[in-house]
Formats: C-alpha cells, sequence, structure tokens
C-alpha cells in the first residue's frame, strides 16, 4: 500500500505525540485548530499547513524535518 504525503507527515507526527505522551488537545490548541480539524490532519484526510508543521515541531522540541519524508540520494554522475 502506497502512503501519500498527508499519510505520512501525520504518522510521523503522531508517533513523536504517543512517544511525549502529548494530547491530540494540546496539538489543537498550539496550532490553534478545533479537535475535529486536527484528528482530520492525524488521520491524513487533510494535510498539515507548513506553519502548522512547525509549530508542531516546536511543541514536540523536534526538527520540523523529522516530520517530512527523506528523498533518495540521486545516483552520482560518470564523469
Amino acid at each position: 500500500m502506497t502512503q501519500n504525503l498527508a499519510e505520512y507527515m501525520a504518522a510521523e507526527v503522531r508517533a513523536e505525540m504517543a512517544r511525549q505522551r502529548v494530547s491530540q488537545r494540546q496539538l489543537a490548541a498550539q496550532l490553534t485548530l478545533s479537535q475535529v480539524q486536527i484528528q482530520r490532519r492525524l488521520a491524513g484526510r487533510i494535510e498539515f499547513r507548513p506553519s502548522e508543521l512547525d509549530r508542531a515541531a516546536e511543541l514536540l522540541g523536534v526538527p520540523v524535518t523529522q516530520f517530512l519524508p527523506v528523498a533518495p540520494a540521486a545516483p552520482a554522475s560518470a564523469a
């Protein structure tokens, strides 16, 4: 099963929330979102906005890049 970007970011945010025992309510308050809005984002149905990811990373004390997929390294070109 393939995972889109919204689902990937949601899974990463949920995982960090679980590690730090941060509730959906706490994250919603940090992002000034309603409970329904945060649930949709954490389910991967709506993509987090860049500013929301930034504030989530701030709340959780992690770099925002933790929530983003790692791009595969480009193969070295033969010279």
